[in-house]
């Protein structure tokens, strides 16, 4: 097998870290308008390190939400972290503090850049890769931070529409069978009907629950048949 280093899941990452770091300062940016302070904005970043799931956090937050709205969606979003876990972790050396640190930095780029094939994956790359993606989220989040006073108001730039984009790029990407379109579909007509007739934050919960049930629902009827 070839011998691959921290190095090279670097290089194949930075593509990758690129457009993370695009969305990381829009994330800066948008969580201190929404009523983060800079120190809780970076500490979210540096510990957590999961996109999407601090997108959801701030929108919902900002938009008048519930403390326990964000993090039920943060959560759901972030459900998808048990499966990647569970697949990379017979890969991971040394001792379990070891594995748990590296497994930290399992993220969809990095999982994705350290895939062998025949469901192997190579612990070198995924940590190289993932500290690289890492790195360039909180750099950049701490970037929008600082940025955030002197761009001005956020709408007037259009980053507001930068949450519906970023959830749009992730389900445009994981959309490959009709089961998983029937499953979004489902989600997105929920989250439309209870927009105007419940609080900010519970559209995103009820929307993400449905997707996890009637994926898992259609799953099953396939297995069966």
């Amino acid at each position: 097998m070839e011998r691959t280093t921290y190095v090279e899941g670097a290089r194949r990452a930075w593509p990758l870290a690129v457009a993370v770091g695009g969305f990381g300062l829009t994330y800066g940016v948008l969580a201190r308008e929404a009523g983060f302070s800079t120190v809780a904005t970076i500490l979210f970043s540096i510990l957590t390190f999961a996109g999407s799931a601090q997108f959801a956090a701030v929108s919902i937050v900002g938009d008048g939400g519930t403390a326990v709205a964000a993090i039920a969606a943060a959560l759901l979003l972030n459900a998808r972290y048990l499966p990647i876990g569970l697949s990379v972790a017979p890969f991971l050396p040394g001792r379990a503090a070891a594995r748990a640190a590296q497994g930290q930095v399992a993220v969809d780029e990095s999982w994705a850049v350290s895939h062998r094939g025949d469901g192997r994956y190579d612990p070198r790359l995924l940590v190289g890769a993932g500290v690289t993606i890492y790195s360039a989220w909180v750099v950049c989040s701490i970037g929008g931070v600082a940025a955030g006073s002197a761009l001005g108001d956020p709408e007037a730039l259009g980053l507001d529409a930068a949450f519906p984009a970023l959830f749009l790029a992730l389900l445009a990407g994981q959309i490959r069978e009709r089961r998983l379109l029937l499953a979004a579909l489902a989600g997105g007509a929920i989250a439309l009907i209870m927009v105007p007739l419940v609080p900010p934050g519970v559209p995103i919960v009820a929307a993400a629950a449905v997707c996890l049930v009637g994926l898992r629902q259609s799953a099953g009827t396939v297995a069966a048949a």
